[in-house]
């Protein structure tokens, strides 16, 4: 059986790749609850339960932001590609 090249990009790249893993990542943290589910260490007297939590909070949202970046990187490079204008 014969394919035809028909010039797109592949859907999966490496850089897909990335975007999902960043987005993925805050959901597999947060699921595994036995990593998180005890008291010490304190932070400043906010065991830790609570505080990994927040500090997750922060990093979903550092993570989906690189996501973002690399996700209109790739979307511009596909426009380029494809013989589209730059925006």
């Amino acid at each position: 059986m014969s394919e035809t090249t028909t010039g797109k990009p592949p859907v999966v790249t490496p850089l897909r790749v990335v975007i999902a893993l960043c987005l993925i990542a805050p959901f597999v943290a947060m699921l595994w609850v036995g990593s998180y589910a005890k008291v010490d260490p304190l932070l400043a007297g906010i065991p830790f339960f609570y505080w990994y939590q927040m500090l997750w909070v922060l990093v979903s949202t550092l993570l989906t932001v690189i996501a973002y970046k690399l996700w209109q990187r790739d979307q511009c490079a596909r426009r380029v590609r494809e013989g589209g204008e730059e925006r």
